[in-house]
């Protein structure tokens, strides 16, 4: 079995947790509020892509059934690396919406997803980690 390296994700919620802080310190700086959504697109992304894998790696599962992110969201929440798969849906519909974000209540709304999203996420890498 390959050794799955988890450090590009840690270092990933890491920046997008510094984002936070910066925006919390400036609130007022929109360009701040946009960092925070671009990080949490790469960490999401991230998220899912080494979620799959550690399915695939960790529990032997079949790319068939790994088709879509809502297949993995399940399967991840059957070998319990993730609690919640109604909250990772709203997490990768929130993502997919960020290269369509035009007016600032949507921007504020992903931006909220965001601040969810790394509280979840950090319990998927601990729970990742530990499958291996």
């Amino acid at each position: 079995m390959t050794r799955l390296n988890y450090d590009a994700l840690e270092n990933a919620l890491a920046r997008l947790e510094e984002g936070f802080v910066d925006a919390s310190n400036y609130p007022q700086l929109l360009t701040v509020r946009d960092g925070v959504i671009q990080r949490f697109e790469i960490a999401m992304d991230l998220s899912w892509k080494l979620m799959q894998r550690t399915l695939k790696e960790a529990y032997q599962l079949d790319e068939g059934i790994l088709l879509s992110k809502k297949d993995i969201f399940r399967q991840a929440a059957k070998y319990r690396l993730l609690d919640d798969t109604e909250a990772w849906f709203g997490h990768y519909e929130a993502r997919n919406k960020t290269s369509h974000i035009y007016d600032n209540q949507e921007a504020e709304r992903t931006f909220e997803r965001a601040r969810l999203f790394l509280a979840d996420a950090k319990i998927v890498l601990e729970r990742m980690r530990n499958a291996i």
